[in-house]
């Protein structure tokens, strides 16, 4: 049972650490994945390393590379005197940008892992678009497209003709 009233606050000094370890944990996976799958590569499936597999893991480099350069540019940390002035963004934090760097990375990662099973997976990767264009599409795009219309501002005289003829409507009823 999460607990009740404020959530509380974390401090500078706090963030930066857990900054830190968030992105140090990226960085194993990244690792791991990369050093399976190139092993596994070079050692199983060498005279199959074609231009396909080479594009693909290309791209999951560039995004690997996107995804932590975007995490660690929003943590950064900026240093006064030897005094922590701003840990930067939080990167655990809720439903922020983050996440959705977070989200990409993992889904590259699974992706590049199972590619290794067959070729197939490497569509999973499109997943991505896909996902982008809902969140667009429920904060931006729908709300937008399907807000209701402003009412016409109506001055006092119009209204009060309004109302009369209103009511000689329903007295001919």
């Amino acid at each position: 049972m999460p607990p009740k009233g404020k959530q509380g606050t974390k401090g500078q000094k706090q963030i930066a650490e857990e900054n830190k370890s968030t992105l140090l944990f990226y960085i194993y996976i990244i690792s791991a994945v990369n050093a399976l799958y190139y092993c596994v590569w070079f050692i199983f499936y060498l005279d199959d390393f074609t231009l396909g597999p080479k594009f693909l893991s290309g791209l999951s480099a560039l995004i690997y590379f996107g995804s932590y350069k975007f995490m660690s540019s929003m943590a950064k940390t900026v240093y006064q005197n030897g005094q922590l002035i701003d840990a930067g963004i939080d990167l655990n934090m809720e439903a922020g940008m983050a996440e959705h760097s977070k989200d990409l990375l993992l889904l590259t990662a699974i992706t590049q892992a199972l590619s290794l099973l067959s070729g197939y997976f490497w569509l999973f990767l499109l997943l991505a678009p896909v996902r982008a264009f809902y969140v667009l599409w429920v904060n931006i795009l729908g709300p937008w497209f399907f807000a209701p219309a402003e009412e016409e501002k109506v001055d006092e005289k119009k209204q009060k003709k309004m109302e009369r003829k209103m009511k000689r409507q329903q007295i001919v009823r």
